[in-house]
């Protein structure tokens, strides 16, 4: 049907704009049976526009195009399906010689069939997708990816101004991301009502996701005849050259528009949004650009899905991160009260919210913007006549609790979430008016045309309408919100019920834990001092010096904290013999007691993981009671890998005591017999054969790899020697920090040893930073973790500065240090003087 002169602004939603009865001028359009064979109906510029002279309707398709262009559109046709995207055909050429783009599809019975001139060729449109994709491939933020695209479809297309227009999920609109000429005034942040896109074209963007107006001022072209001889129009749905809604056009004049395209943005099946062109002159884009724009709105939307997903996976990791921490927590509480209270700022970064409160055992603590402490008290009887047991939300409080219009501005939205089974405390977030902090984003002074069909047609007018609009409302809560908002819940009342009916048994199961956890320490601890015992025990030759000895020593226990380390921070997978260096290096009394050989084996991280236990029970067995036990002992561990490319490792000890077998089995027999098999899936088989213990060992292939890096012969830890001092830098003035006064004085006298005097010692963060307000060193040495905290703050000051430092730590990685500092050199303890010394000289010569 033709346009209808009585559509106007309060019956715009109901405009059959799908069938318009016309076409924009820019191209021209005919129609045929399902078949493809008979023109039924074309629009009255086609003769024109493809160079005929005969009459169109019901003429063969083949007589008007010829043979080979009715074929070719047939199989386009057939390419399509019902209510799907046109098929382009790129540069047809027709028998007047003209050259067209062509553009068919098959709806409701009718094929219909779009021509427009000849663009540029085929590879055009790729090419241009290919481009707008590569520039956003990469982008991991939202607010990026919005103003990247933005700013990379003006650069593409050519058009004055590009908007990105989310809308929201009450249909309200806002440009998110805007790139312009640098004359226009800015529409960035600018919200419009819902009513500005009416529901039927909006289900024509989730159909047809490229409009094309290239002249707001055209002048449509009817379509002959308007009507079917049933009296059907005809549905230009999926149609480019489809006419659009006057109220639209003259919405663009006002503005000065002279012509507009947009990209529909289309997320998980629903309208997310637009990518909005406009153009301040006619503007016409070809097939190819179209089809370009068309792919790239399709990555621009599984982008915003991709991230939309990652966001709120995210999201939900963190929201259960924080609860199971809350729920640890809570089972070492006495004050369920005063522990909920104390955890308020945690629930108020769990969900977007501007203010925050509870109620609990009657009393009220709240943060941010919440409601008049004299409002409480009825918000409270509304949770307990609403909630119900489970969380309750609302946008736009005062039309549940008209009370609330009188603090509307700070909470007109609420979050409700009861606190226990029996409604009585309640946790509750709050959000502000929407319209509280929002400015209008262009030029307050500019001024728009007020049309025919009303003054509501400009942008301001829509801005206006739309404040109006959400008076007294908060931006809706989401679905996801109140998913977390009933996770707290479940969590909430699951620590009142652990702090009432089961407090007593958990605490008694934490009781347990911790003995044992305690006793497994004491006996890591135990094996620790023994090994450092025996180490210090060992016999020395008569020549060797006191001087000798404690150098020898210090490198023996700093080996052994490295083989510990290997231990904890062994779930990357590595090389066997690194393993093995690692954890006999303490051992390696002389250049002929161990012996290592075998082939450049890695492996995987369990593995890895299993052997380090295992071979660190062996080693710490051998050092206590086997051969590595006494002067002249030896140590051969060897391994190869059979004909199934599994690993066979051998370890043969001699030349120490008379190996007795075990007369019980201990942890440490079970590790050894039980691992590899429980584990790995593997063998192993200890003898206790009186001259030296023997183990074979059998690790699965699948648990190895050999390394194709040339062999090198097995690492070997060396114990460490006497420093060759500072003494260039004696000058120097070097800042420790470390919250303990032994480690803190050992420092000092690797450091007094190498000639450096000007030693500044601070056991805390507060007193560093006293110590930096005064002076400035020229180095410094950080303890990672502090007492009390981390010497983060310092090390930011100290980098602010320019002064060069390391930091220092005993855990076995460094998951502590900020994302910042990654860069910065860590040294483990216990400190090794030379790597101290030489840390230091690196840092002082550059």
């Amino acid at each position: 049907m033709p346009f209808d002169p009585q559509i106007n602004l309060t019956n715009c939603d109901r405009e059959p704009i799908q069938i318009p009865g016309s076409i924009q001028p820019h191209g021209c359009l005919l129609a045929c049976d399902a078949s493809a064979t008979v023109v039924l109906r074309h629009s009255v510029n086609l003769p024109t526009m493809l160079g005929l002279t005969c009459a169109i309707n019901g003429q063969q398709l083949s007589a008007l195009l010829g043979h080979e262009v009715a074929h070719t559109l047939r199989n386009s046709l057939a390419r399509t399906r019902e209510g799907a995207r046109p098929s382009q055909t790129f540069s047809v050429v027709l028998p007047s010689g003209r050259t067209c783009d062509v553009s068919t599809h098959l709806f409701k019975g009718s094929a219909i069939i779009e021509f427009e001139p000849a663009g540029a060729g085929i590879a055009e449109p790729i090419e241009m997708a290919r481009t707008l994709i590569a520039q956003l491939r990469e982008v991991d933020q939202p607010l990026k990816l919005f103003r990247d695209a933005a700013r990379f479809v003006r650069a593409v297309l050519g058009y004055d101004r590009v908007m990105i227009y989310q809308l929201g999920s009450d249909g309200a609109g806002k440009v998110v991301a805007e790139a312009k000429r640098g004359d226009l005034e800015s529409f960035l942040g600018q919200y419009f009502p819902g009513s500005d896109i009416p529901q039927q074209a909006r289900a024509l963007y989730l159909r047809n996701p490229i409009r094309v107006i290239s002249d707001v001022a055209y002048q449509r072209v009817a379509i002959d005849p308007v009507l079917d001889p049933s009296g059907e129009p005809l549905d230009l749905s999926y149609a480019h050259l489809r006419s659009v809604s006057p109220v639209h056009c003259e919405y663009l004049t006002n503005m000065g528009v002279g012509a507009s395209m947009s990209i529909s943005v289309i997320v998980d099946g629903a309208l997310w949004g637009l990518i909005a062109c406009h153009h301040y002159s006619p503007r016409s884009l070809s097939m190819g650009q179209r089809v370009a724009a068309e792919m790239f709105g399709e990555f621009f939307s599984l982008h915003i899905q991709t991230l939309r997903t990652r966001e709120h996976l995210s999201a939900a990791v963190n929201v259960h991160k924080a609860l199971d921490a809350l729920l640890s927590d809570a089972n070492r509480t006495a004050n369920i009260e005063t522990f909920f209270q104390s955890r308020l700022g945690e629930f108020q970064s769990l969900i977007p919210c501007d203010g925050i409160g509870m109620s609990i055992q009657g009393r009220w603590v709240s943060n941010g913007l919440t409601p008049p402490h004299a409002a409480i008290a009825d918000l409270l009887a509304l949770a307990q006549s609403i909630a119900a047991g489970k969380t309750w939300a609302s946008n736009r409080l005062s039309m549940t609790h008209p009370a609330a219009q009188q603090y509307a501005t700070q909470a007109s939205g609420v979050l409700i979430i009861p606190m226990s089974q029996t409604p009585r405390d309640y946790l509750m977030l709050f959000r502000k008016e929407v319209v509280e902090t929002l400015d209008w984003a262009g030029d307050p002074n500019k001024t728009y045309e007020t049309g025919a069909l009303g003054d509501r047609l400009t942008p301001r007018k829509s801005f206006a309408i739309w404040k109006e609009t959400v008076h007294q409302q908060s931006v809706p809560w989401s679905e996801q919100d109140r998913q977390f908002g009933e996770a707290i819940r479940k969590a909430i009342v699951e620590v009142v019920l652990h702090n009432t009916e089961l407090l007593a048994n958990e605490r008694s199961k934490a009781d347990i834990r911790q003995r044992m956890l305690n006793e497994e320490l004491n006996h890591r601890v135990k094996n620790i001092l023994s090994l450092i015992g025996a180490l210090v025990a060992h016999p020395v030759s008569e020549q060797q010096t006191i001087k000798d000895y404690v150098a020898n020593l210090k490198g023996r226990i700093h080996a052994l904290s490295l083989a510990h380390d290997q231990v904890v921070r062994g779930d990357g997978g590595g090389r066997l013999a690194t393993l093995l260096d690692a954890e006999l290096s303490p051992y390696r009394t002389s250049a002929g007691a161990i012996e290592l050989n075998g082939p450049n084996v890695i492996l995987d991280a369990r593995a890895y993981s299993v052997m380090a236990l295992v071979l660190h029970e062996l080693a710490t067995n051998a050092a206590k009671y086997g051969a590595l036990s006494r002067a002249g002992g030896k140590l051969s561990v060897t391994w190869e890998l059979d004909a199934g490319q599994a690993c066979d490792i051998t370890w043969r000890e001699y030349h120490g005591p008379t190996v007795l077998a075990p007369r019980r089995t201990g942890f440490g027999t079970v590790l050894i017999d039980r691992s590899i098999p429980f584990d790995l899936g593997g063998t192993s088989r200890v003898e206790y054969l009186p001259e030296g213990l023997q183990g074979f060992f059998k690790i699965p292939s699948r648990h190895l790899s050999l390394s194709t890096d040339p062999e090198s012969p097995c690492p070997v830890t060396q114990l460490a020697q006497e420093s060759t001092g500072l003494a260039a830098y004696s000058d120097a003035c070097v800042l420790i920090l470390e919250d303990q006064l032994v480690i803190a004085v050992g420092l000092e006298q690797i450091l007094n040893d190498a000639q450096v005097t000007d030693v500044i010692t601070a056991g805390s963060e507060s007193e560093a930073m006293k110590v930096l307000a005064s002076r400035t060193p020229d180095v410094a040495i950080l303890d990672i973790n502090l007492g009390t905290g981390t010497s983060v703050n310092v090390a930011d000051e100290l980098a602010r500065r320019g002064v060069p430092f390391v930091f220092a730590t005993g855990y076995g990685d460094g998951a502590s240090i900020a994302q910042h500092l990654q860069h910065v050199k860590v040294i483990r303890k216990p400190y090794d003087a030379n790597t101290i010394l030489a840390s230091l000289q690196e840092l002082l010569a550059r």
